[in-house]
């Protein structure tokens, strides 16, 4: 099969064998697939991961020895493989499983391929009114809906989102879900006329004044944004990070402490709750698909979904 490998610093679309699914494994044959920020990070060094790229998905089970019954199925599919028998799985915090993997970037070949192997338990069967390209955004939306999981949010929060990209979108859509009217903070006018359309409101990072905000989602992907974050964060407010990047943070964190700032680190999240909006449409993200590509220019998409102003970037394999 065709596969997008991450080898020795250097992307290229390669034949590789097919992967063999194990026990509690099912082999998923790629429909389409959505390119990430974090994977732009990964060809850049983040995680030291080498391997096949990508993690947004969805496919076709095309065999499942465990689960004859999901054949056929589509479905979208978690990033984290755990292994169900540790303390932080019987949690049920998998995702923090200390022997997991992590679909194409860590330990574990990702979906910028033809086929892709993943236990069972990972795969989310999908609506049939949830149409194909909208189904690659399953998993980024299933992480800003985390941002909900964490945080009590409620229509009388100031709540600023810093990122006008394809996340800091999502998460100001699900957001809105809740009744409240999130601030994005960007500097791309095409980005901010998308989510003020959405019903959100916008604005430029020097018009705001500091320590305004009771939440503070941190989603600009770079390393400016945390410094950001925590002067527009009031005291005892809620900063929540998600941003990825390769490389150090510096950070004075005297205001955490100062200002009694509540820090939270957020990452992947609840499929279901994705899957019901992304079908019904109350989340649509749409209008952020700004290319497809076929598999075979898939580093081309990679160097697509680099330049600037650019939302989301697809490969299609179908």
């Amino acid at each position: 099969m065709q596969a997008l490998v991450l080898e020795d610093s250097t992307v290229a679309v390669r034949d590789v064998p097919v992967p063999e699914p194990g026990a509690g494994e099912a082999l998923v044959r790629v429909q389409m697939a959505g390119v990430c920020n974090t994977d732009v990070e990964i060809a850049r060094g983040y995680m030291g991961f080498s391997g096949v790229l990508g993690h947004e998905l969805y496919g076709v089970v095309e065999a499942c020895e465990d689960n004859p019954a999901l054949v056929g199925k589509r479905v979208a599919g978690e990033i984290n493989q755990a292994c169900a028998a540790c303390p932080m799985c019987e949690r049920g915090l998998g995702r923090h499983c200390p022997a997991r993997t992590v679909m194409g970037i860590l330990h574990k070949d990702g979906c910028f391929a033809e086929h892709v192997t993943l236990q069972q338990a990972c795969l989310h069967p999908l609506p049939e009114a949830l149409e194909d390209a909208r189904a690659c955004f399953v998993e980024p939306t299933a992480a800003a809906f985390e941002v909900l999981e964490q945080v009590p949010v409620s229509d009388r929060d100031r709540i600023a989102v810093l990122g006008d990209g394809k996340l800091g979108l999502l998460i100001g859509q699900v957001l809105a879900t809740t009744g409240a009217t999130p601030t994005l903070v960007g500097r791309h006018e095409r980005k901010l006329s998308l989510a003020r359309a959405q019903g959100a409101r916008t604005a430029a990072l020097d018009a705001l004044d500091d320590n305004t905000f009771d939440v503070v989602i941190e989603a600009t992907g770079s390393p400016a944004g945390m410094e950001a974050a925590i002067r527009l964060t009031r005291p005892r407010g809620t900063l929540v990070l998600k941003s990825t990047y390769h490389g150090p943070l510096e950070l004075d964190a005297a205001p955490l402490v100062i200002d009694e700032l509540t820090v939270v680190g957020s990452r992947c999240g609840p499929f279901e709750p994705a899957l019901r909006a992304l079908a019904t449409g109350a989340v649509d993200p749409d209008a952020m698909v700004d290319a497809i590509y076929p598999l075979a220019q898939a580093a081309e998409a990679l160097e697509r979904a680099q330049q600037p102003g650019v939302l989301k970037v697809l490969l299609d394999m179908r």
